[in-house]
Parts: structure tokens; C-alpha cells; sequence
């Protein structure tokens, strides 16, 4: 994992060097960029989701977390409900492009590859109006949670898949005919993002979107985002800083974009 110091001195960079929506030159980029990244506005269902991220992070409840993805060889442990919330939950300004993404895609089948404790997932259910998200998640106290907090605000697209993503990912592909939007957000290692990429590439079609979270977390993350945006299907990528995106239009020229958000 990379430094808190390094990784502040690498947001600096990027916020003094990422451009604008004004900068591109490519039309459905730009479309992309208007309608999402820069169409910030606030939601009734925010509001109900930021209810629930607060009340998890008032709980001294001890949720049992076990040893999965990146941190495999560590022991099985419990940790209070809010520090896990704080440690695993995408903030409200990412959680919220997420919804704004699934809006603009409207994807029939959506993949989540790590639920935790369902703040994003909610999100994201909440910007697909005419489909699933199907939500993978491999710690069994987590994804209870993440059920409990869906059905709490009446959320029934999606369908929570506990068990290991090695396991599940695989299957859950066999069974759709296509993906329109995959968020990765699970292991972060380099071996099984690429993995998880490759398993899903058979799947995407010209308007697939992949969302991969973290990709400076760590130079494994980091290796594995400069693998992706570069592999022969990516035609266009955009970069976040925390939030990489990258598209399979084949009538775009290919290029990678560095935004600021």
C-alpha cells in the first residue's frame, strides 16, 4: 500500500496536471464527461443512503471480517462496524458518479466486484432503472449488512452473491449473455484484477463501461491500471486519480484522459 505522504504528493500532481472537460476533443468523452463526471446534483435517495453510512458509523458493533483478497495471509478478525464503514465505503462524492455512471449507461446486467458493507452498491442500484446489479461479496457478516441496508430502502434490483470472487466471478459470467458495466472493487492485487478482467472481457459489448476503484492504492494497483487502459479492447480511458474508467468503443481513437474530479 502506498504511503499516506506518497500518495498525497501523487495527488498533488495530478490535480495540477489533469485537465478539464474543456480539453477534450472527443465528442462522446466530452458527452460522458458532461453528463456525469461534471453533473453533479443531489437526489432524494442520497440523502436516504447518507443516513445509513451515518448510522454505521455511530455503531461499536464488532462485525467479523475474514482474511480475503489482497490480505489473505492475515487472521480472521473483528472489527467495530464503524471503522469498517469508514475503511471499506467509497465517500459521497465518488458513491454518488457511481450512481450518475449507471444512470447514463442504464445497464441491463451490472456486476459489483466487492459489496462490503453495500454503501456503493446502493448507490449504484439507485442509477439503474431497467436492470441488476449483481453484487459479489466474499466476507458473510459484510454482505448481511449490505442485504439489510438494500432492503431497509426498499432496493430490489440486486442480487447479493456471497463467496469467494474466484468462485462467484466466474460463474456469474457463464450465466449472463452480456455486461454493460462492471465496477472492480475487490481484491487488489495485480494478479487478480487482471484476472477479473480478463474473465469479463468476453462478455463486453461497443457501450460496456469498467469502473476500477483504487488504482493508486497501491504500485500493484497502479501496474495493473496501466495493463488495463493499454490492453488492444480499451479504446479510451479516463483517470481519476482514485477511480480509473475505461471504454470499448471501436470508433474511437485511442487515448487516455486524465481528469480532475
Amino acid at each position: 500500500m502506498v504511503s499516506k505522504f506518497q500518495l498525497g504528493l501523487n495527488y498533488l500532481y495530478y490535480f495540477f496536471t489533469a485537465s478539464t472537460k474543456y480539453d477534450l476533443h472527443s465528442p462522446s468523452i466530452f458527452d460522458f464527461t458532461v453528463n456525469t463526471i461534471d453533473a453533479r446534483k443531489q437526489k432524494p435517495a442520497y440523502h436516504a443512503i447518507e443516513l445509513i453510512r451515518s448510522q454505521m458509523l455511530k455503531s461499536n458493533a464488532l462485525i467479523e471480517v475474514l482474511p480475503l483478497g489482497a490480505k489473505l495471509n492475515q487472521a480472521i478478525q473483528k472489527i467495530e462496524l464503524k471503522k469498517l464503514t469508514k475503511n471499506t465505503s467509497k465517500s459521497s462524492k465518488y458513491a454518488e458518479l457511481l450512481e450518475r455512471i449507471c444512470a447514463y449507461v442504464k445497464p441491463t446486467y451490472a456486476i459489483e466486484i466487492g459489496s462490503s458493507v453495500g454503501i456503493s452498491t446502493l448507490y449504484q442500484s439507485v442509477g439503474i432503472k431497467n436492470g441488476f446489479l449483481i453484487s459479489l461479496e466474499g466476507n458473510p457478516k459484510s454482505i448481511e449488512i449490505a442485504k439489510f441496508n438494500a432492503e431497509k430502502i426498499g432496493l430490489q434490483n440486486i442480487q447479493f452473491i456471497e463467496g469467494l470472487f474466484e468462485d462467484t466471478l466466474p460463474k456469474v459470467i457463464r450465466q449472463l449473455s452480456h455486461i454493460d458495466y462492471v465496477f472492480f472493487d475487490g481484491n487488489h492485487s495485480l494478479e487478480a484484477t487482471l484476472q477479473y478482467f480478463e474473465w469479463c472481457l468476453p462478455k463486453v459489448h461497443d457501450n460496456t463501461i469498467f469502473i476500477f476503484d483504487d488504482i493508486r492504492w497501491s504500485d500493484e494497483m497502479n501496474l495493473a491500471w496501466q495493463k488495463i487502459k493499454n490492453h488492444p479492447q480499451i479504446t479510451a480511458s479516463i483517470d481519476l486519480f482514485f477511480l480509473g474508467i475505461v471504454f470499448f468503443r471501436p470508433n474511437q481513437a485511442k487515448e487516455h484522459f486524465t481528469l480532475r474530479y
